[in-house]
């Protein structure tokens, strides 16, 4: 892609933004979002402390974290049950 290109559409995104102001809606729903991924893999994370001594390994990735994120304790639950009896 051609530099020039690239720089006239930041500008012209700069001027936008500067005229429009930021999308408040879209900041709020991407801040909750990242919130809650990284809630879901502290969730995880706990969970594969504890699980240790039982043996239980829940890897962190980004499905399992936008599982345990947004359905919170059944979604870690879920992913608990996923492992035990559907992983063996």
């Amino acid at each position: 892609m051609d530099p020039m290109v690239i720089i006239l559409a930041s500008v012209a995104i700069i001027i936008l933004l500067l005229f429009y102001g930021p999308p408040i809606q879209l900041l709020s729903w991407t801040s909750k979002g990242v919130m809650k991924l990284v809630i879901g893999g502290v969730l995880i994370f706990v969970v594969n402390v504890v699980g240790s001594m039982f043996g239980l390994h829940i890897p962190i990735n980004l499905f399992t974290a936008v599982i345990a994120g947004f359905l919170g304790i059944f979604g870690i639950g879920s992913l608990v049950a996923i492992h035990l009896f559907i992983l063996p």
